[in-house]
């Protein structure tokens, strides 16, 4: 199973990108979502990927967000949907969008996506529901290491204390306040769920 992949960015071209990675060349399927923040040709960038192995083909999808491949992977457990309208959910709308959408059972907007029809929107409103705020749970990059705002940074550091990513999300948004760096919103947080 391949996990991760680290190396140069040789080619791209939507949906496909090619990482060298110690002289071979892996090629990719990748949502719109990952091109938008890829580097320039040429240089080093670190994607999540989901290897997938069917009886005719076997296919290789990457992301630069643990969120994205996680969506990735909940939408197809959905029935009736595959690889192609997964990536067209990503293409279509960031994984907090996608989220948001479903919860809120906003059929309109999840039928936007390309290859998405009322009856699928509906069966994944009903599948999805649950899992939804778990969905951004993993937004952030990989290259970079870090999540990009307080909000994100202590929701990952609550998960890693070993909240649900769900609880975590809640309690971070709870005690952020305007200004606030990570380690005060995790203090506030740890301090609210102590009471």
């Amino acid at each position: 199973m391949i996990g991760r992949l680290r190396g140069i960015l040789a080619h791209k071209a939507p949906p496909w990108l090619v990482i060298d990675v110690g002289g071979v060349g892996y090629e990719l399927e990748a949502p719109m979502s990952t091109f938008y923040d890829l580097p320039d040709i040429g240089r080093e960038v670190v994607l999540f990927t989901h290897y997938a192995q069917k009886e005719d083909s076997v296919s290789l999808y990457g992301f630069l967000r643990e969120g994205e491949r996680r969506l990735f992977r909940d939408v197809q457990k959905v029935s009736g949907i595959g690889a192609r309208i997964a990536l067209a959910v990503l293409s279509g709308a960031s994984v907090e969008e996608f989220a948001r959408s479903i919860q809120a059972g906003d059929i309109t907007a999840l039928t936007r996506i390309p290859g998405i029809g009322k009856k699928t929107a509906e069966r994944m409103i009903v599948e999805l529901r649950d899992k939804a705020a778990d969905f951004s749970g993993g937004g952030a990059p990989l290259a970079g290491g870090t999540a990009t705002d307080p909000l994100s940074e202590a929701t990952v550091a609550l998960q890693q204390l070993g909240y649900k990513p769900a609880e975590a999300a809640k309690m971070a948004r709870e005690a952020l306040n305007e200004g606030d760096d990570v380690a005060a919103v995790i203090r506030r947080a740890l301090q609210s769920a102590l009471r």
